[in-house]
């Protein structure tokens, strides 16, 4: 593990939520909010309706801007959504999670919680200069968002579709080379 617990939730929490609005949107229901709600561990406040689902679709592009920015603007960008949520770090500790940063209560609306949980992460991202654990997916028809947490550093692309699509395409290249 190279960050904490949380930090790590957080960041793939907020990496499926920017990449669901890759083509085609696999974010466009209530149920899809559930699934990604449960799949990514999270707790508190759930109201279950279009209205999280819109807000939660609305703060897309900022996740997205936010993933993929450079240290200084990640900065800037961190500072601004924890400003606008009036975001209070306190250590927290419940069920079976040992203590662990949350900076809005567990009653904040969803969205809110997500922009800050995922600021809250890029901080450490940002004070360990790792903010190139963050990059955008290798596949020339993809724009996903990587998030490489190998101790090598060789993650390269945003999914499993995106990984195998390339290497049959290199299989295929190297069987079409004229053989010497």
């Amino acid at each position: 593990m190279l960050f904490a617990h949380d930090v790590e939730i957080s960041l793939r929490a907020a990496v499926a939520l920017a990449n669901s609005a890759e083509a085609p949107d696999t974010f466009t229901t209530v149920q899809d909010v559930d699934a990604w709600y449960v799949e990514h561990g999270y707790t508190g406040r759930r109201d279950g309706d279009v209205a999280e689902l819109d807000e939660l679709r609305a703060l897309r592009p900022a996740l997205r801007e936010l993933l993929t920015a450079d240290r200084d603007t990640a900065a800037a960008l961190v500072n601004e959504m924890l400003l606008d949520a009036r975001a209070l770090p306190q250590l927290v500790r419940h069920d079976d999670l040992d203590w662990h940063l949350h900076a809005v209560p567990s009653e904040a609306p969803l969205a809110v919680r997500v922009a800050v949980e995922t600021a809250m992460a890029v901080i450490d991202l940002v004070r360990a200069d790792e903010m190139s654990r963050l990059t955008v997916c290798t596949d020339a028809t993809c724009e996903g968002v990587v998030l490489d947490l190998t101790r090598n550093r060789s993650r390269r692309y945003c999914s499993t579709t995106c990984a195998n699509r390339n290497a049959v395409a290199a299989y295929r290249a190297r069987q079409a080379e004229p053989r010497t």
